[in-house]
C-alpha cells in the first residue's frame, strides 16, 4: 500500500484550517500532519516533520503567503498549493505565487455551506494528490518552468466523471474534402494542468507575431484565467486574451478558455471560432482539454495541430488520438520537462501523439507544421 500523501495546512482563519482538515481527512490517501496559523509556525513544524504538500493562505499576518513561499522554494523546496477566496485581486496575486513555484490553486470553501463542501471535497483531494506528484526540484533549475490552477464545481453532489461527449452535439458523418479539406492556415489546440501556466508561458514567449491561431485550455479557476490571459499579453509577440463566446480564430492571436466554462471549436463559413459554454464537469474538469480536443477533430481535422502539455490525470487524451484520427498532427510534452507527466503520458498510451519533445521544442515543431503547409 502506497503510503498517504501527508499535508501541513497553513491558514490564520481557525475555520478554515478545521475545514480543510475535514475535507482532506475524508480521503484515505491523505494524511494531514498538521496545521498552522502563520508562517512562524508553519516553519517550526516543518523543521520537526517535513510533509508532502502544503496548503498555504495568501493574506495572513506577521508574514504573507507569498513571502513564505519564496523562502520555503529556497531552503525546502515542497510542493505548495495556495489557498484563496475568489476575487479579481487575488488573481493577481496568485499570479505572482506560480511564478514564485506554487504547483497549484484551490478555492477557499464555503465555511459552514454542507453543499458547497460535498461539491468541493474530491476538487481539494485530487489537487492535493496532483501536487504531491509535482516535481518541485524541476521548478527550481528550470525557474521558467510551470504552475496551475484546479477548475471550480458547480453545487451539488459530485459528478461522476464524465466524457466530452456531455457537451459535443452528435458526430456527423465524416466527410472528405470540402470544409475539412487540408488548408495553409491551421490552428493550434493545446491543453495543460498542473505545471501548465508557467509552460505555457514559456511555450507563447518562442512565438512570433504571426504564429497561427492558437486555442488553449489550462485548467484554472473562473477570474484567474483573465489575470492570467493579461499577463501572458505583457510578455508574448503573440495577442492572448481570455476567450469570449464567438471569438474568431486568427494568426498570431491566442484564446485561452475562461476558467469555469468549456471552449470548443467552430467551423463558420471560411474561418474557425470559438463558442464558450455551461455544461457539466468533463474528466472532472471544466474547462476540459477533451471537449476543445474533441471539437477540432470535428471542425478543424487535418488543419489542426494538438499540443499536450504537463498535468494531473487523463483529460485531454482521448480527445488528441480523435484529432489524430481526423489527421491532425499531435504533440505531447516529454517526462523530462513536465512537472507532472499525466496528461502527456495518458494521451501516449492511447497512441495519439505523433511526436514527444521537450517544452523548448514545441513552438518550433508548431512552426514547422506551418511552414509546411
Amino acid at each position: 500500500m502506497p503510503k498517504p500523501v501527508r499535508v501541513l495546512i497553513v491558514d490564520d482563519s481557525a475555520s478554515v484550517r478545521q475545514t480543510l482538515a475535514q475535507v482532506l481527512s475524508q480521503d484515505p490517501d491523505i494524511e494531514v500532519m498538521g496545521v498552522a496559523s502563520d508562517p512562524f509556525i508553519a516553519a517550526r513544524r516543518i523543521q520537526e516533520e517535513i510533509p508532502d504538500v502544503i496548503t498555504l493562505d495568501v493574506e495572513m499576518p506577521h508574514m504573507d503567503g507569498i513571502t513564505f513561499l519564496k523562502k520555503l522554494m529556497l531552503q525546502h523546496p515542497i510542493p505548495v498549493v495556495m489557498c484563496s477566496s475568489l476575487t479579481v485581486e487575488g488573481s493577481e496575486t496568485l499570479m505572482q505565487a506560480l511564478e514564485a513555484g506554487a504547483v497549484d490553486i484551490i478555492l477557499k470553501p464555503k465555511v459552514g455551506v454542507a453543499d458547497h463542501l460535498t461539491e468541493s471535497a474530491m476538487m481539494i483531494c485530487e489537487t492535493v494528490k496532483g501536487a504531491a506528484k509535482a516535481r518541485v526540484g524541476l521548478r527550481r533549475n528550470r525557474p521558467d518552468a510551470a504552475a496551475n490552477a484546479a477548475a471550480p464545481h458547480r453545487q451539488g453532489q459530485p459528478a461522476p466523471k464524465l466524457s466530452a461527449d456531455a457537451m459535443l452535439p452528435p458526430a456527423a458523418p465524416a466527410r472528405h474534402g470540402g470544409a475539412m479539406a487540408k488548408t495553409t492556415e491551421i490552428v493550434v489546440c493545446v491543453g495543460a494542468s498542473t505545471g501548465g501556466t508557467e509552460a505555457l508561458k514559456d511555450f507563447l514567449m518562442m512565438l512570433p507575431a504571426n504564429a497561427p491561431g492558437i486555442v488553449i485550455v489550462q485548467h484554472m479557476p473562473e477570474k484567474f484565467t483573465a489575470a492570467f490571459s493579461k499577463r501572458l499579453d505583457g510578455l508574448c509577440e503573440v495577442s492572448v486574451k481570455e476567450a469570449e463566446d464567438g471569438d474568431p480564430v486568427l494568426r498570431g492571436h491566442v484564446l485561452v478558455a475562461p476558467g469555469g466554462r468549456h471552449m470548443m471549436i467552430e467551423r463558420r463559413g471560411a474561418r474557425y471560432q470559438v463558442a464558450i459554454k455551461e455544461g457539466p464537469l468533463v474528466s472532472r474538469h471544466r474547462p476540459s482539454v477533451d471537449v476543445l480536443f474533441r471539437s477540432a477533430a470535428r471542425s478543424v481535422g487535418p488543419n489542426a495541430v494538438g499540443v499536450i502539455m504537463t498535468g494531473m490525470g487523463d483529460d485531454g487524451a482521448r480527445g488528441l488520438l480523435e484529432m489524430k484520427q481526423a489527421g491532425a498532427f499531435t504533440i505531447a510534452q516529454d517526462e523530462a520537462s513536465c512537472v507532472v507527466f499525466g496528461m502527456p503520458k495518458e494521451a501516449i498510451a492511447l497512441g495519439g501523439v505523433d511526436r514527444i519533445v521537450g517544452l523548448d521544442d514545441i513552438a518550433r515543431e508548431v512552426l514547422w507544421v506551418q511552414a509546411r503547409g
